[in-house]
């Protein structure tokens, strides 16, 4: 008994720093905001693309270099400081006319699922924007291979893709021409680059 009392501890040490290892690769990094940026653009007046861009994302990401879909993303993105390169366009975008940054200063994304598609991966999330939170689907790039700078910090870029209707999220301003065109598309499309370090 004494015997097999100790090969069942023995296996169960074994066991236990097993799973101990495997829940060692996953390894938690910082969204670095003066190297990470989401942009955006949108028609204008139905002949044009207007381009934008947030500069200020923050966040975590969760990284599992064996097995990608164990990973995650928890981002934060300030509304406030959107930039499309006219200062009067930038003042309205931050108006109750559309993100109401005074009001909803921020928009986040908290991933749910990674699963692979192809040579690269579907990141399923909850998207809250305006006060509105719905489930989108951003195509994601493998993470690049891990790099470590001067400083000695490791550092991993990824890119990531999707198209929003802002009228899902409350984004509804529908102004328009003498013609009857729309001033604004509907139809957003939207690429997160992001630079994650330890």
């Amino acid at each position: 008994m004494k015997k097999f009392g100790w090969a069942w501890l023995a296996a169960g040490l074994v066991l236990a720093t097993g799973a101990a290892v495997a829940g060692a690769q996953v390894k938690e990094y910082k969204i670095d905001p003066n190297h990470s940026e989401a942009g955006f653009s949108i028609k204008h007046l139905v002949v044009s693309t207007v381009h934008g861009s947030f500069h200020s994302v923050n966040g975590t990401v969760k990284i599992d270099p064996n097995d990608l879909t164990k990973s995650s993303v928890d981002a934060t993105i300030d509304v406030t400081t959107v930039d499309t390169g006219v200062a009067a366009r930038d003042t309205d975008l931050k108006s109750p006319h559309f993100f109401d940054a005074a009001q909803f200063p921020t928009m986040t994304f908290k991933s749910t699922s990674v699963k692979k598609a192809g040579d690269l991966y579907d990141l399923t999330g909850n998207l809250t924007l305006h006060g509105v939170t719905k489930q989108v689907v951003l195509r994601l790039d493998a993470p690049s291979k891990g790099i470590t700078d001067a400083k000695g910090r490791e550092h991993h870029g990824f890119t990531a893709t999707t198209t929003i209707n802002r009228q899902d999220f409350g984004l509804k301003y529908q102004g328009t021409t003498p013609g009857g065109e729309q001033v604004v598309g509907d139809e957003v499309k939207i690429e997160i680059d992001i630079d994650a370090t330890v």
